[in-house]
């Protein structure tokens, strides 16, 4: 099913895949649209374990309510002996990590109308270029994370899916199409709500769909029939794990 036309971007994405099989870290940069409903690194944790039995994947997620790009000192969060040096395991037993590298991947996401912005538009542009470059001195991997429109604001899908495919070519970066893929579900399920009721922070189902997005986009594997379903119902999940993968083999043309 193609997008409508509101959706669709006539950029396309340079690189089609994050430029490393499986990563197994990744560090999640952003604000509340990461955070809301127990963090969308935990959901896609969860859709890893079932998807990839056996595979140890290693996630955090540094947030700031309402940041953007430029909010974020990402060469601190590079730092040794620091963020990822340990985390809990089993039975809530804190294990402490031997890291060859801190993360394979960066997941970045800019604030939710900063890319459109008039004025931050180039702070957009500009910080796009440097936390990339930063990224990629550490030895990871930049990842843009496009965001979705506003419910009562469906244009910005486009423009934001222009803004993050345009400067992802710019940077070498790759790109996850969260927004196009929450264009896509109220297409075909206008009835199921993505949203909060101040009409930009997702629901439940709208993290949900973002994790399956992100789990396609990074590891392209389909997440369509797995049984992690974040406490939705199996129909709704079922239709989020379609659109997520529906939407990524669209966007990269796999």
């Amino acid at each position: 099913m193609l997008l409508p036309a509101c959706a669709q971007t006539p950029l396309k994405p340079k690189m089609t895949d994050a430029g490393i099989d499986s990563p197994a870290s990744a560090i999640y940069i952003g604000n509340s649209f990461f955070y809301y409903n127990n963090s969308l690194h935990g959901h896609v944790g969860q859709l890893i374990a079932q998807g990839m039995p056996g595979f140890r994947h290693r996630a955090t997620s540094v947030t700031i309510s309402g940041s953007g790009f430029d909010w974020h000192d990402v060469d601190s969060y590079f730092r040794p002996n620091a963020i990822g040096g340990y985390s809990f395991g089993a039975n809530n037993v804190v294990t402490f990590n031997k890291l060859d590298k801190l993360f394979d991947v960066a997941i970045m996401m800019d604030c939710s109308q900063c890319p459109l912005h008039p004025q931050l538009a180039p702070v957009f542009k500009d910080f796009a270029k440097k936390n990339a470059d930063t990224v990629r001195k550490h030895g990871a991997r930049p990842v843009y994370f496009m965001s979705w429109a506003y419910q009562d604001a469906p244009e910005m899908t486009a423009q934001l899916a222009e803004a993050y495919t345009r400067e992802a070519n710019a940077n070498d970066a790759f790109v996850i199409p969260a927004g196009l893929a929450f264009a896509r579900s109220i297409a075909q399920k206008p009835d199921l709500n993505l949203y909060v009721a101040d009409k930009r922070h997702p629901s439940l189902a709208g993290t949900y769909l973002a994790a399956c997005t992100t789990y396609a986009a990074l590891f392209k594997k389909s997440p369509v029939g797995l049984a992690y379903n974040a406490g939705l119902d199996a129909a709704t999940a079922r239709h989020l794990q379609q659109v997520a993968w529906d939407t990524v083999q669209e966007y990269y043309k796999r």
